[in-house]
């Protein structure tokens, strides 16, 4: 307190010593060479007065001068911190909305990334699906493209329950695959005349045939010939052998072997 004090002593003596100064030389040419003489003589006591003032300041002020120049440094400094401070606070208020939104974004990337896998992770699924039901109906055309038989009792031209589940399986594949024909051919035991073998195959082929289309096989898809007991498995004749020629044959092709083989 004592320093700063001193230092506003100094200030003012400077200030009323240099107003002094001007009034007294203004008052030299104006007044009475005996008041001037008077009057500069009360200047000189002021000028004195005033410069021990000063010197006094000087003499006694180096610490406190300074101690007020690092003050000021000090407050300037403080300033400047204060500043940067405010525009180091700005930049990362900006850095944190750039980081949520790049954060956001990376989100948004992960989940559509996760989907994606998922929706692979489903197709995949799918194609070893669908190349395993391809590998089942390629199994099941090798078995019929060997020949699948309907086989009948005696006389008779009934489908049994037990090949209506084939034929069912036949009405399913050709269904998945509409470029394959279907080729039937109808026989007889050779018990009987002739002329009954061969309508009876011709009963068992209607009766087959009109069992697919009821499946949904249409008739265009569909070639019948009955054949009566004129081809019969085994050249010998018996009670075994003719139960396998109570039959009518289907046999898939695809529809060019089927237009070449009518």
């Amino acid at each position: 307190m004592k320093k700063q004090l001193i230092a506003v002593a100094v200030i003012s003596s400077l200030f009323i010593s240099t107003i002094s100064v001007a009034n007294a030389e203004s008052n030299l040419n104006t007044e009475p060479m005996t008041e001037q003489v008077t009057e500069r003589e009360h200047t000189e006591e002021l000028v004195g007065l005033t410069s021990g003032a000063v010197l006094g300041a000087v003499v006694g002020g180096p610490v406190g001068a300074i101690i007020g120049a690092f003050a000021g440094t000090l407050i300037g400094k403080t300033v400047g911190d204060d500043s940067e401070i405010q525009t180091q606070k700005e930049m990362l208020v900006q850095q944190q909305q750039s980081i949520e939104i790049q954060t956001s974004e990376l989100t948004a990337l992960h989940e559509k990334q996760q989907s994606l896998a998922e929706v692979t992770d489903e197709y995949l699924l799918v194609q070893s699906q669908l190349t395993d039901l391809r590998e089942a109906q390629q199994q099941q055309l090798q078995e019929l493209a060997i020949g699948l038989n309907v086989q009948f009792k005696t006389g008779s031209s009934t489908i049994e329950p037990h090949f209506e589940q084939q034929l069912d399986d036949v009405a399913y594949l050709m269904a998945l695959s509409p470029e394959l024909m279907l080729d039937l051919t109808g026989y007889a035991d050779r018990r009987g005349d002739s002329t009954f073998n061969q309508a009876l195959s011709e009963q068992r082929l209607i009766e087959v045939t009109s069992y697919l289309q009821s499946q949904g096989v249409s008739a265009e898809r569909l070639h019948a010939k009955a054949f009566g007991a004129s081809a019969p498995l085994h050249a010998q004749q018996s009670f075994e052998n003719d139960f396998f020629d109570r039959r009518v044959t289907l046999k898939i092709m695809p529809v060019g072997e089927a237009l070449a083989a009518n």
